[in-house]
């Protein structure tokens, strides 16, 4: 028996018929409570020629309690900043996540910024979710001659409160998936089943940033200045590639993440298509969540209907937004929404276990960073 149950909810939003913003797919969104109590989406909207939107969405719910559809309100973020168009005015704000940090008592969303550069990490935030302003690209120290800055990078979320660093010092915390070359999934299915992983190149990292005064509107993106290598490609389902996917909630266990991984494809009904991304849960410590405490061994969710199985690029399930059913009285279930097939958006109920077997937190040794 699984750790972790999950079940599928269904499809909750799709290309809307005559709207040019999705004529080319609705996917990964961000899911968060308003201060109205209800949910909030915040999708990629893909219009003609690859150009992505961030949109805002009111989810809508059956009498049961299941989301059962989406009210949409909107654009939140369009391409307007340098980092976010490309010089043929082509560009893209695309696969939000948003979390509210209780120092700032503002929602902060990370997403990704296409330009001339290629995707970068940027940064928003809100008072109300409906109202935006940008801080900008996320910005980083070199470590130990590795450029964070210079590569693609993507998968960004961070947590809702201040957690420690390697030193001990609360900072706001990003989890963060950088895409060296040579280390797509693409890249890596080609060198065969026994290759040797790049640690340092393959990895999901966290890594953190000086927390400002509290309740000081985060006008500006500090520096992430310290890092540490969270989580590497370990199992099968995630051999090719690893990022982070939806936002860190805090559970009885620590800190829940639903996460991608890829690997290569099999059966005929995939049409051509190599690659599966499949989705996995880990849970990090609440004291120190650069530790893993639980990492599940096998998917907890994997493509299996016709639209995980067709679509934009298909075989593909792409974790991004989670809501813990507080309002259900049920807060060890939680509502993952996800992309389908990069061309559309469900939702799947995932179940948290009493009794989980974790890993005893054991004492490490911590690397030599600067002190910061």
């Amino acid at each position: 028996m699984s750790d972790f149950q999950l079940k599928r909810l269904g499809l909750i939003m799709e290309p809307e018929p005559g709207n040019p913003h999705e004529v080319e797919g609705t996917l990964n969104p961000a899911a968060i409570r308003g201060p109205d109590g209800r949910l909030y989406l915040f999708p990629r909207l893909v219009a003609k020629g690859n150009y992505s939107r961030i949109g805002i969405a009111r989810v809508i719910f059956n009498e049961a309690g299941d989301p059962c559809g989406v009210e949409r309100l909107g654009i939140a973020l369009e391409p307007e900043a340098d980092y976010e168009r490309l010089p043929d005015g082509g560009g893209g704000c695309e696969d939000a996540r948003v979390t509210f940090v209780e120092p700032f008592k503002h929602y902060v969303m990370t997403y990704t910024a296409l330009s001339s550069l290629g995707p970068r990490i940027a940064l928003a935030y809100s008072a109300d979710l409906l109202h935006w302003k940008r801080i900008g690209l996320a910005t980083f120290e070199p470590y130990r001659g590795i450029d964070f800055v210079n590569v693609t990078n993507k998968d960004a979320c961070i947590f809702p409160v201040a957690v420690p660093n390697h030193v001990g010092k609360l900072q706001l915390a990003m989890l963060h998936r950088p895409l060296f070359p040579g280390t797509l999934p693409e890249d890596k299915a080609c060198e065969g089943d026994d290759r040797v992983v790049d640690l340092e190149h393959e990895s999901i990292w966290i890594s953190y940033c000086p927390m400002p005064p509290e309740n000081l509107e985060p006008h500006q993106p500090g520096l992430f200045n310290s890092h540490q290598r969270l989580a590497t490609p370990v199992f099968p389902w995630e051999m090719l590639k690893i990022g982070a996917g939806t936002p860190p909630v805090l559970t009885r266990h620590g800190w829940l993440i639903v996460y991608h991984g890829v690997s290569k494809a099999h059966g005929p009904e995939l049409a051509g298509r190599d690659l599966c991304y499949s989705a996995g849960v880990m849970i990090l410590s609440e004291e120190h969540p650069r530790i893993i405490r639980y990492r599940s061994p096998e998917p907890v969710l994997t493509p299996s209907s016709p639209d995980e199985l067709q679509g934009t690029i298909g075989n593909v399930v792409f974790p991004t937004g989670i809501d813990r059913r507080d309002d259900l009285g049920t807060p060890d279930c939680f509502d993952v929404y996800y992309g389908m097939a990069d061309s559309r958006i469900g939702v799947a109920r995932l179940s948290v276990r009493d009794d989980l077997c974790l890993n005893e937190p054991q004492g490490f040794r911590l690397p030599e960073q600067n002190d910061h």
